[in-house]
C-alpha cells in the first residue's frame, strides 16, 4: 500500500464505457481517490504501461476497486481509470479496510 500524488484526473472515452458498465460514476471514482485509497500494484494487465490498483470508499462509504494508471502531462500527474466496480464483501475482508 501507497499513497499516490496526482494533480487531476484523464477520462478516456474508450475506456469511460468500462468503467461506468458496473454503476460507477465519474463523481464517485473521483472520490475513492481523494478519500485515501491504499493503492497496489496491478502486475500482468498490461505489457505497455504501469497499471495500479484503488481500493477505497465513494463518499457514501461504499468501497470501490478502481483500476488505474498514471500520465504525465506536462507538469500535471494525471490518474487514468481503466476500469471501476463496487467490492464484494469477500474483497473489503481481504483488503482489510
Amino acid at each position: 500500500m501507497r499513497a499516490i500524488d496526482f494533480t487531476g484526473f484523464e477520462w478516456d472515452t474508450d475506456k469511460w464505457p468500462k468503467c461506468s458498465k458496473h454503476g460507477v460514476s465519474r463523481v464517485e471514482i473521483e472520490a475513492v481517490f481523494l478519500n485515501g485509497p491504499s493503492i497496489y500494484a496491478h502486475p500482468g494487465h498490461s505489457v505497455r504501461e504501469q497499471r495500479l490498483r484503488a481500493v477505497g470508499t465513494n463518499d457514501a462509504g461504499r468501497f470501490v476497486y478502481v483500476s488505474f494508471t498514471l500520465r504525465q502531462r506536462g507538469d500535471e500527474r494525471l490518474i487514468r481509470p481503466v476500469s471501476a466496480r463496487y467490492m464484494h464483501q469477500r474483497e473489503i475482508d481481504r483488503y482489510g479496510r
